[in-house]
């Protein structure tokens, strides 16, 4: 039977101060939130979430998140969400702090709060994780029967946080109509459990287009440390138009190529995962034999915002064949989502269209 679905977090809300209102948030869904964050975050933000909690019946428990969405990582904190008897879990942080705490969530059957303080993934609206190993290479999508109970995104706090990592969002969520369009177009699935809905393509539309005409204007203005409405317009891209986009329009190749790269060893593990995306979203446009004029306007926006379009960007100028034939093995994996490309794919091809990206990034105009 062929049919659609769409799903989304039961609530959105984003703007400046925000974050202010995490303790009456909680409170409205449980009495004790485990708040999961890494040591650099909180300490940059639990004077902000004390004094939240200052007039909220509810209380919270801190717990540091140890860097991996990994099962172990998962199981580990299920243990310390039960010994604090928190019945709310909350993500304070980045895409991996976000998929463990849905993850965790998920595991003790409470519900979630999602309180990115970066713009760099489409993590926090969706009902599901990437999930890796503890070694950090790609291993597989979980997925939940709901999506999160609150995400709260607080604007003053993305446009303090580093501009590369708004950059990298920006990178994630240029690959959502690239890769929707291809599912759409290929009869294919979305992580939404249906097939790719018109909802899905006209979100995603619109993520793009907020992207290619704000996108530069809010990056110079988050260098800054500046919110201004184009800012506020990239950040609800990133994160509200790219989740409900790449979730109820379907991945493709670009985020397959982004977790093929998990089969190497290397500096590429620095760059960032909006980086990675990036460059597989030219990989899918190369592979789908799209306008070169077309594949230029992406390689401009994203040299415009710094983000890599060489190998040598993306630290990969010395890989050998073998390794990106690894690449394209991994990318083509049974749980992997390169199959809404719409043909049947060889480790070759992919290895050959990651080599052409660079060598047409080569003749794009100074």
């Amino acid at each position: 039977m062929n049919k659609i679905a769409f799903r989304s977090p039961a609530r959105y809300v984003q703007g400046q101060g925000v974050l202010t209102t995490l303790g009456t948030e909680v409170e409205n869904l449980g009495t004790k939130a485990l708040i999961l964050s890494d040591d650099i975050v909180w300490n940059l933000l639990s004077d902000k979430i004390d004094k939240s909690f200052s007039d909220s019946k509810a209380t919270f428990a801190f717990e540091k998140f140890n860097g991996e969405s990994s099962n172990n990582e998962v199981q580990r904190l299920v243990s310390v969400a039960k010994d604090n008897e928190a019945d709310v879990i909350v993500a304070l942080g980045g895409g991996k702090a976000v998929d463990t705490a849905k993850a965790l969530a998920d595991e003790v059957g409470a519900p979630v709060i999602i309180a990115p303080t970066i713009a760099s993934t489409d993590a926090p609206t969706s009902a599901l994780s990437v999930m890796y190993t503890d070694e950090g290479q790609f291993e597989d999508y979980r997925f939940y029967k709901k999506n999160p109970d609150l995400v709260l995104v607080d604007t003053e706090v993305i446009v303090n946080a580093p501009a590369r990592l708004f950059a990298s969002g920006m990178a994630d969520a240029m690959a959502t109509l690239v890769e929707a369009s291809a599912a759409y177009r290929n009869n294919g699935s979305t992580m939404a459990g249906g097939s790719p809905s018109l909802a899905g393509q006209a979100i995603a539309a619109v993520c793009e287009q907020t992207l290619f005409t704000e996108g530069i204007a809010a990056y110079a203005a988050v260098k800054e440390h500046l919110v201004t409405p184009a800012v506020e317009h990239v950040v609800e891209a990133n994160t509200l138009l790219s989740g409900l986009g790449f979730e109820n329009g379907g991945l493709a190749g670009a985020h397959a190529i982004h977790n093929g790269f998990t089969a190497v060893s290397g500096e590429i593990h620095d760059l960032t995962h909006g980086e990675k995306v990036a460059y597989g979203t030219l990989t899918q446009l190369v592979l789908e034999n799209r306008p070169v004029e077309e594949i230029y306007q992406f390689m401009r926006f994203y040299k415009a915002i710094n983000m890599p379009i060489t190998l040598a960007e993306m630290h990969l100028d010395k890989t050998s064949y073998d390794e990106l034939l690894r690449v394209g093995a991994l990318a083509n994996g049974e749980n992997d989502t390169m199959g809404n490309i719409g043909r049947t794919l060889t480790a070759k091809e992919i290895a050959d269209a990651i080599l052409a990206v660079d060598a047409l990034a080569k003749t794009l105009e100074k």
